[in-house]
């Protein structure tokens, strides 16, 4: 949705092919299927240059053809490619007439474009990549919440190209952006996503490491972290201790580099550490907990904040999802808010109360937990609980005074 109506928005026709006929309808009224920052007005602004459709014979027009599908992971921490083999056998059925470049948007792992969709186009179409189309591989760097500015607002555009015709058709629609083009090989463009996505997410573990050990040494790691995040070497990105990561890139990235490591005989011991600390770090906020109401049979516990973070409704990989499977788990009552994700995770979890207000929530609650740093949740009355015991997951509150508070890593 953000890289088409982004595209739109530089002048460009596009058509999104889209498989569930709710979204087709939303989309074609102007409605995103989705929440992002200044998605629906881009979208309603242009809409004269965006149609939406289920069916693939929109792609016989199309100069440039991007795959932005899933790749989930599998049980052995691989990614899914079943939905990338499918669009391409639907884009090879479709690559006749005028040059098309096939376009690998989603993130897979290296080698896929060459080794998997080109040979797919090429069976189905009878066609040959570099003659008869053209084949790339163009990774995004999108934080949710906030994708619309990062796509206009690029750092660089990493482009892994297979021949010189699709270099300049890219390099063309990407000529508003004004960002450094980074041109490549394709199986290089999918190695920087994940290399790009697992330095950010060594970041954040590396950070709650630290944050834990301050915890322990009375030691405020965020002043300690705004230090070393002066340094120009490091940056003050990502450095900020909590619950951990989670969302549809980074938990499912980083399985997807060990998987592939493992199975070429690499042990990624590193990353491995790195996932290890994020799958433990929720469940310290379990432990704060009971030091504070001990067992959690039959109490009621508020959990504020069920997006992974802030600005989006996506709860994948939430770390709301691991504290809550434990609290259940200990036969505690859940009540749960969220501004935007409440109706997502009702998929996940039937057995918790929804409540429309952080009041509801609250209201008699033995204690609250704060997993996502939503504004809102950062001046909220907590008389109203049963007690007052606050554990925090993203150092949002600011009021402390009456209440019973801790913070995950301070």
């Amino acid at each position: 949705m953000v890289t088409g109506t982004c595209f739109a928005d530089m002048g460009n026709n596009v058509t999104f092919i889209e498989l569930e006929e709710k979204k087709v309808e939303k989309i074609n009224n102007a409605m995103p299927p989705i929440h992002e920052e200044r998605l629906d007005e881009l979208l309603r602004k242009n809409m004269e240059r965006i149609k939406a459709t289920v069916d693939y014979d929109a792609l016989e027009n199309a100069d440039i053809i991007f795959i932005c599908v899933g790749t989930p992971s599998m049980e052995d921490g691989s990614i899914d490619l079943s939905y990338i083999k499918n669009t391409a056998e639907k884009i090879g059925e479709k690559l006749k007439g005028k040059w098309k470049t096939v376009v690998v948007k989603s993130t897979v792992t290296p080698g896929t474009t060459e080794g998997i969709v080109v040979p797919i186009l090429e069976k189905i179409s009878g066609k040959k990549a570099g003659r008869d189309f053209g084949a790339a591989m163009n990774p995004e760097f999108l934080r949710e919440g906030k994708a619309v500015k990062d796509f206009m607002n690029p750092d660089r555009i990493v482009l892994g190209v297979m021949e010189k015709k699709s270099e300049k058709m890219l390099r063309k629609i990407y000529e508003p952006f004004h960002a450094p083009i980074f041109i490549t090989k394709p199986s290089t463009a999918e190695m920087i996503k994940y290399a790009s996505n697992a330095l950010l997410a060594t970041k954040i573990s590396f950070s709650n490491e630290i944050g834990n050990l301050c915890k322990i040494m009375g030691i405020d790691t965020y002043e300690v972290m705004k230090a070393v995040g002066m340094d120009h070497r490091i940056s003050p990105h990502f450095l900020n201790a909590g619950a951990g990561f989670g969302g549809s890139c980074f938990p499912k990235d980083l399985r997807a580099i060990v998987s592939m490591a493992k199975k070429k005989g690499y042990e990624m011991e590193l990353l491995n550490s790195v996932m290890n600390v994020n799958e433990k770090q929720p469940l310290r906020m379990i432990n704060l907990l009971e030091k504070h109401i001990g067992k959690l049979k039959e109490k009621r516990v508020a959990v504020l904040g069920l997006a992974f973070k802030k600005g989006t409704d996506d709860i994948r990989d939430s770390r709301a999802i691991v504290v809550i499977q434990e609290l259940l788990k200990r036969e505690a009552y859940v009540s749960a808010y969220d501004p935007l994700a409440m109706e997502n995770m009702k998929k996940m979890f039937g057995g918790i109360e929804y409540c429309s207000t952080i009041n509801d929530a609250i209201k008699n609650a033995d204690a609250c937990l704060i997993m996502t740093d939503w504004d809102e949740f950062s001046s909220i009355n907590f008389s109203i609980m049963k007690k007052p015991v606050v554990i925090d997951g993203r150092r949002v509150v600011k009021d402390k005074r009456g209440i019973i508070y801790e913070g995950i890593c301070w």
